[in-house]
């Protein structure tokens, strides 16, 4: 029987490598358009279990960070993690706080991964959760001309019977054809969904493309449009007092749900935001793990304070992370592995547009 004692006398290894994801689609946004990344898959490896960690960087606005800076974090770190049990989380958490969010995710997601291997479970059981429920992701439909974004929406649904769509504003075009995308694409849902028979879902992000006076202008457009939430709209700031008083100027005229993204990184940015929002994004990359945004999911629901789960430009084993948590989330927005030529994992299934928690054992991904 495995003993915890037993761990120094074992083969234990850290390694990290870098990947290119491209899209097959570019994304543009408010802050700017992104074609390709690179990212790096952290491995740990231990009792014949490989767990495995994702990390990139990425840019929110008011926080930004490259990958060759996540590598030389990660480089510097894993000298001090040979000699540490990985069972002990208590002991490796003075040395995993000093590190950025994302550079942490990568360590906080291989671990788990191969916790849950060496248990023979999923993490999602680990937490408690019942990974036997589905629900549907969002797919993302990014800035550009009223033909381009049609056309976007269109190739979505030649890939799978999207019924949940994110629609990026916050155009440098300015509100005008904000609008126009809106009302096109209210327009392509509302068609297809007669025509197929289904409860089409419009949602928008601005990703603080817009001022506090425009997001209350525009609430008549996205109100005609149908659309079910809105995704933050002013930009984010380093100041929490300044970046949670947008929220709660705008709160009062935001007839739809209103969700912080780049503003919610972790459980204090959860806790001043909460009276001030409906729903706020986990991503990962921001809270610095599965650890984080457990603590954050579980506070969220004490706090009747709704949850979606997003990704930057992530594969599948990030997306696949993230999944973990999917019993616990309303708003799945976990596509950006779809957008990929060359994605080097696999594991996470979609039936429909409706997304599960992997079955297998840690994450439940693997390389294809």
């Amino acid at each position: 029987m495995w003993q915890l004692g037993d761990w120094r006398f074992r083969t234990m290894g850290w390694f990290l490598r870098r990947f290119s994801l491209t899209k097959a689609v570019p994304l543009a946004i408010s802050r700017g358009t992104t074609a390709q990344v690179e990212h790096l898959e952290l491995t740990f490896s231990l009792d014949g279990c490989i767990g495995r960690g994702e990390t990139g960087g990425f840019d929110t606005g008011h926080r930004a960070f490259s990958t060759d800076h996540l590598a030389s974090e990660l480089e510097a770190l894993l000298p001090k993690l040979g000699d540490l049990d990985p069972a002990d989380r208590q002991r490796l958490a003075p040395l995993l706080e000093p590190l950025s969010p994302p550079a942490r995710c990568a360590v906080d997601l291989a671990l788990w991964d191969w916790w849950g291997q060496r248990l023979g479970q999923p993490v999602w059981r680990l937490f408690g959760l019942d990974g036997s429920c589905s629900v549907a992701t969002s797919v993302t439909l990014g800035l550009g001309s009223v033909d381009e974004v049609v056309s976007r929406l269109q190739r979505w649904w030649r890939q799978l019977p999207a019924t949940r769509i994110k629609l990026k504003l916050g155009s440098a075009d300015g509100c005008d054809h904000d609008r126009a995308l809106l009302a096109a694409v209210a327009q392509a849902l509302q068609e297809h969904g007669q025509q197929h028979q289904q409860q089409m879902e419009l949602q928008v992000d601005a990703n603080g493309g817009w001022s506090l006076e425009e997001a209350k202008a525009m609430q008549a457009s996205l109100q005609q449009a149908g659309v079910v939430l809105l995704e933050q709209p002013m930009a984010a700031v380093l100041d929490p007092e300044r970046d949670t008083a947008a929220f709660a100027a705008l709160k009062p005229h935001c007839a739809m749900p209103l969700v912080a993204d780049e503003s919610c990184w972790d459980l204090q940015d959860l806790l001043r935001l909460a009276p001030h929002v409906d729903g706020v994004n986990l991503k990962l990359l921001k809270s610095g793990g599965l650890s984080e945004a457990w603590l954050m999911a579980q506070v969220a629901q004490r706090l009747d304070v709704d949850l979606m789960i997003g990704c930057y430009s992530d594969s599948l084993l990030l997306n696949g992370a993230a999944a973990q948590l999917l019993p616990l989330i309303r708003w799945p927005d976990l596509d950006s592995h779809l957008n990929l030529v060359d994605d080097p994992y696999r594991g996470l299934d979609l039936v429909g547009d409706q997304m599960r928690a992997p079955a297998a054992a840690g994450l439940g991904i693997t390389r294809a």
